[in-house]
């Protein structure tokens, strides 16, 4: 880790900025909640996507090694509502889906997870979990569903605040399951029995069906990552019901925390809304990728603090557009300085880039600091071989190292596929064109159409 100083995080369940203190020295395992595989991903999906994943690029520049967990609900109510409306099995449609949603997320040119499970394939020890709550008292077999008691479990509603005699019944992201089956309308399922509108279920203890959405994460994390990992993560809507339901489903069945610091990004907002698919005012995130292009759409997220909601709109995106313009033009005034002799001026800024990321991983701060550089060294008053050294840091933990690393010479053998591909283009043959996008995929390259022609950037994974 840096010498330089602690990193610190606001964990929602103390309310407090707490220090990142890894369980196993060195190391640092994060598990971060992904989408639904209902339908294809919106910009808002994609804000946990981006923030975690440079929040662990971070953590590597500090010296962890860092493994990440994204996982990907592919059972789960609305894909069922979802697959029906389309005529098509909900197994086909979940794959579909994330095949898609990899697709999307792989065109931000992050790279991925070191782990993406899918609740599909994590059965078992799903199971395993729910046995081990019914067998200690705080759950129960009704029906062929299971259900977990709300009130066995004491400090349920200790990561919201809220009190239980405050709480709905309802459970978000599924039906409201207000039957006989139940003992209290708090409870909720841990497992469903198969209902004859569903076309998939797994064998159990309990009879054909399949899990309820939120066992599903605490099963997976604890296969995936142990107990008491380091922090776990997801936007601030999961924070009631479904991380209050892990940590009680977690903490009663094995009688130790989940996790040790709750990290949760706010919602992207199209006007005074939240971006959700059941309000219908969404941005897919491969049509923000088209119209904004892939790095003003990450610089656009890392414009607000990861706690706070982020506005969605067309100013926010054109921004952020001649934001990267401005980082690119001096990308092409210092590519080719040699690094000196270390600039005090711009050592001061670097260091405090890298403070504000480790105060809260607050980006705001961390951006203003960077366009501070870019301004001094348009300005002419700091050395241009030191700048290059720092940008190129910076950039590489933001994931936009390839503004700078796009004005070196491309391989012989990508020019000469990107010059293929623009003919191809301009002969209308857009299959043989894509074909060639995904072999410079393939070495590394990316192909911007930039108002100038076709450019070649190197990607940094």
């Amino acid at each position: 880790m840096s010498e330089q100083g602690e990193i610190r995080i606001h964990d929602t369940l103390s309310g407090q900025l707490c220090t990142l203190e890894p369980r196993d020295p060195g190391k640092i395992a994060i598990y971060a909640c992904g989408p639904t595989v209902y339908s294809r991903i919106h910009v808002g999906n994609a804000r946990p996507f981006v923030v975690f994943m440079l929040f662990k690029r971070l953590l590597e520049h500090e010296g962890f090694d860092v493994t990440l967990v994204i996982n990907v609900t592919d059972i789960n109510d609305k894909i069922y509502v979802a697959a029906r409306e389309r005529g098509k099995p909900s197994q086909q449609l979940a794959r579909e889906m994330t095949e898609a949603y990899l697709a999307d997320t792989d065109r931000l040119g992050l790279g991925r997870p070191d782990a993406w499970p899918l609740a599909s394939e994590m059965i078992a020890p799903i199971v395993d979990l729910i046995r081990s709550l019914i067998d200690n008292g705080h759950a129960y077999e009704s029906g062929g569903d299971v259900y977990f008691s709300v009130r066995s479990f004491d400090e349920y509603g200790k990561l919201s605040n809220r009190r239980l005699d405050e709480m709905a019944s309802v459970e978000q992201g599924e039906p409201d399951d207000l039957s006989d089956l139940k003992r209290d309308a708090l409870d909720f399922a841990l497992w469903k029995a198969q209902k004859p509108d569903e076309d998939s279920s797994w064998p159990s203890p309990w009879g054909p069906g399949r899990p309820g959405w939120h066992i599903e994460c605490s099963a997976m994390a604890e296969q995936l990552l142990g107990l008491d990992f380091d922090v776990h993560g997801g936007g601030s809507d999961l924070i009631f019901p479904h991380h209050e339901n892990e940590i009680a489903q977690s903490e009663a069945a094995r009688d130790r925390p989940l996790a040790r610091i709750w990290m949760h990004n706010g919602m992207v907002r199209f006007g005074e809304e939240k971006m959700a698919k059941s309000a219908g005012n969404i941005k897919s995130l491969g049509e923000a990728l088209d119209e904004a292009g892939r790095d003003a759409l990450i610089l656009y997220f890392l414009t607000g603090h990861y706690r706070q909601p982020l506005a969605f709109n067309d100013d926010s995106l054109e921004q952020a557009r001649s934001s990267v313009e401005r980082i690119r033009n001096l990308c092409r005034s210092v590519v080719d300085q040699t690094p000196g002799a270390d600039d005090p001026a711009v050592s001061e800024l670097r260091d405090r880039f890298f403070a504000a990321l480790r105060a809260d991983f607050n980006t705001p701060e961390a951006v203003a600091s960077m366009f501070d550089l870019v301004n001094r060294a348009n300005g002419g008053s700091v050395d241009l071989g030191a700048v290059r050294v720092a940008l190129g840091e910076m950039l590489g933990v933001f994931g936009l190292k390839n503004l700078l690393d796009a004005h070196e010479a491309a391989d012989v053998k990508a020019q000469q596929l990107a010059d293929a591909r623009e003919q191809a283009r301009r002969e209308r043959d857009f299959g043989r064109a894509d074909e060639l996008r995904e072999e410079l995929a393939a070495m590394g390259y990316e192909v911007r159409d930039m108002p100038e022609g076709p450019t070649l950037v190197r990607i940094d994974r």
